[in-house]
């Protein structure tokens, strides 16, 4: 099979399409045939050397990457119960060092696996397991619930665009930061309250919101900044944990991990079917131009995903 790995570290021309064996599936896994995968900022860390030199990726010359994935299970190990060969799936690959969803063929634990949303294609359902568990996961742990204020960074973006749709569905007032020309995109996401000067972020989310929001996630890893916006005792979730602030003010500062996390995945599928979550591709790369889809992804400013599909 194919896959696209970086054989060393370094910019996005280090990237190879290589042959590999097809993996099997193990005792309660299931192997996806890969229809699409997104290209998230977690695979530019790792294709750089940034994961690596942080310690969370062994020194290595093969890094596996890929951590979303939409395709077809075409095998599966004992004891899986939940899917059968022909299932159209999504999931998420949580474990830096397995093998990566860039390829013809992943295995994952069932427990990492869900049926895909019915309501899209496999390509645009791609861009759903890793953005928005983490978006879910973000939210569970600000400990918001309806009527409360929450402010999200990065808003526009991937995380940060299904925060604010899943917070919609909860009712949570949202305050979203974000660029200018991103400002109808948020409040079509769910945004009660738009500001976009990261700079004044303080004095101007409380203006709609007095005294600070209840929470905060911060995906677009403002720090600081955004945790002045924050009330006295409030919950401030962030999603790098180098660039997490301290908490002041009696605040708990929470760092955000994802997983994969099947059953929740499932529901999350759901709510696109439901038309409560909208789903965003920017464009469509063939694995033979992955370095392009890395040199996309790190520019920025998209409005919605890149992802990669194998050859016809």
């Amino acid at each position: 099979m194919h896959a696209v790995l970086a054989r060393r570290l370094g910019d996005p021309d280090v990237l190879e399409v290589v042959d590999l064996p097809v993996p099997d599936p193990g005792p309660g896994q299931v192997r996806v045939r890969v229809v699409a995968a997104t290209v998230n900022p977690i695979d530019l860390s790792a294709r750089s050397g940034r994961l690596t030199s942080s310690g969370l990726l062994p020194r290595t010359t093969d890094v596996p990457l890929g951590w979303d994935v939409a395709g077809h299970v075409d095998a599966v190990g004992p004891g899986v119960t939940r899917f059968r060969p022909g299932d159209p799936v999504v999931g998420l690959r949580d474990v830096l060092v397995a093998g990566g969803t860039h390829a013809d063929a992943v295995v994952l634990d069932q427990h990492a696996v869900a049926p895909a949303p019915r309501s899209v294609d496999l390509v645009t359902a791609a861009t759903l397991p890793l953005n928005a568990l983490t978006a879910d996961r973000a939210l569970d742990q600000t400990g918001a619930r309806p009527g409360d204020s929450l402010l999200v960074t990065g808003a526009a973006g991937g995380v940060g665009g299904f925060v604010l749709q899943l917070a919609a569905v909860r009712g949570i007032e949202t305050v979203a930061l974000v660029r200018p020309h991103q400002v109808d995109a948020a409040r079509d996401l769910g945004a009660v309250h738009v500001v976009t000067d990261g700079d004044a972020l303080w004095r101007d989310v409380r203006g709609p919101v007095p005294g600070g929001v209840d929470a905060v996630v911060d995906a677009a890893v403002v720090g600081a900044a955004a945790h002045a916006a924050l009330r006295a005792g409030g919950t401030f979730v962030a999603l790098v944990r180098p660039f997490a602030p301290p908490p002041v003010r009696a605040t708990t500062v929470v760092v955000q991990e994802v997983f994969a996390d099947g059953a929740r995945l499932t529901e999350l599928a759901a709510l696109v079917d439901f038309g409560l979550l909208d789903l965003r591709v920017a464009e469509v790369v063939p694995f033979a131009d992955a370095a392009r889809a890395h040199a996309l992804v790190e520019a920025g400013g998209l409005a919605g995903r890149v992802v990669l599909v194998p050859a016809a």
